[in-house]
């Protein structure tokens, strides 16, 4: 049945409040306005972003919300004006969008995107609307907010059309590819694009879920020698080291500050350290982690809101450098399809990524499987 221009009745995962499990209901998705494009999800991951937000513990979250960011799908209809899209396309929604046009997305030293010469674009969907200050989603009556701009909870999503990348026709949706729409390619990136991993390094990632696994596959990818997983959780070392981990610490197994350790462990520092769990001690911990003169430690977690960081500046007078990254650093829209490429190559691992697939009704429990440490990631089919 053809079902441009036309409402459709599907069934998504709505966060009616904060603090509260998913509800599976049916809702109403509107067709796609101008420069905007209707997606069929097939495949979602769940992802801490999405927990924070639910917890309540997101200043700047909205409700009633449907969630959602780590998504693959294809095209079901297009809005007016869109010419980079087709129905069927196979498509993954991006959160970090890429316009082409503004200044942010001009400047090869950025992937951030705060407005664009077409539409003002992370005020509205910071609002949890789209760009015409609307929502395209309602239920029992009532509208819905959308999440980061993907919503990818949801059997159809509407998203704008700078925030969508086309990717090969070919790819397994079923799999793990959607998780290249945030922690693969965000964890990778910030090893390979933020921090410039170089052969013969040493590393540190702290933090050993989706998000540092993939640091670890990318430092390996830049040639480092040595790669240090941290983690108070033995379980996940064996694991750690088929991404490329070649060795490990348990903050708990020492009475030292965990600094301290590895800066014995490793004569003076590591060269790289990563932060990747949103914890404002570690991240102090990582950067006194790294070697004076040239250590450089990257920010991947996303810490509580009003959290602050601090650390005494002799650690960065004698050379140490630290940096944040968002999405890895990847220009969404042109490298997204490149991370499937090499994934469809073999040259990158992702299904490796996926220890639970769920159909999309199971997703509480899906969330209940990451707050227990029991998933790297689960998939839910939808």
């Amino acid at each position: 049945m053809d079902t441009t221009g036309k409402v459709i009745k599907c069934k998504a995962a709505v966060a009616w409040e904060a603090g509260k499990p998913l509800s599976i209901e049916e809702v109403k998705v509107a067709p796609p306005k101008a420069h905007e494009v209707r997606v069929k999800i097939h495949a979602t991951g769940v992802c801490h972003t999405d927990a924070y937000t639910l917890s309540g513990s997101d200043p700047e979250g909205l409700f009633p919300v449907i969630l959602g960011h780590e998504g693959a799908g294809t095209v079901e209809s297009v809005g007016e004006g869109v010419t980079k899209f087709k129905p069927g396309d196979t498509v993954i929604p991006l959160y970090v969008p890429q316009c082409g046009e503004c200044k942010f997305c001009k400047n090869p030293k950025t992937n951030l995107i705060l407005s664009c010469n077409v539409i003002f674009f992370r005020v509205t969907q910071g609002q949890g609307l789209m760009p015409d200050k609307t929502s395209r989603f309602t239920c029992k009556g009532k509208q819905l907010f959308h999440f980061m701009g993907t919503s990818t909870f949801s059997e159809y999503t509407v998203v704008s059309e700078i925030s969508l990348a086309k990717v090969d026709e070919n790819a397994p949706l079923d799999k793990g590819v959607c998780l290249l729409g945030c922690g693969i390619s965000t964890g990778y990136g910030a090893a390979i694009n933020t921090a410039k991993v170089e052969a013969g390094s040493t590393c540190a990632v702290f933090g050993l879920g989706a998000v540092g696994l993939a640091v670890i596959m990318g430092c390996k990818s830049a040639g480092a020698t040595r790669i240090i997983g941290i983690d108070i959780n033995p379980d996940k070392f064996e694991t750690a080291k088929t991404f490329g981990a070649t060795e490990f610490v348990n903050p708990k197994d020492h009475s030292k500050p965990i600094q301290e350790v590895l800066v014995e462990l490793t004569d003076g520092g590591v060269d790289y350290s990563f932060e990747c769990i949103g914890n404002v001690g570690i991240m102090r911990a990582a950067l006194e982690a790294c070697h004076k003169g040239w250590g450089t430690s990257v920010i991947i977690g996303v810490a509580g809101a009003g959290q602050e960081i601090s650390t005494r500046p002799f650690q960065l007078v004698t050379g140490r450098t630290w940096k944040g990254t968002a999405f890895g650093g990847w220009k969404s829209v042109e490298s997204v399809p490149k991370l499937v490429n090499d994934y469809m190559n073999k040259k990158l691992m992702v299904d490796e990524f996926v220890t639970h697939t769920l159909p999309f009704a199971q997703i509480n429990e899906a969330f209940d499987l990451m707050h227990a440490g029991k998933s790297i990631r689960t998939v839910l089919q939808l």
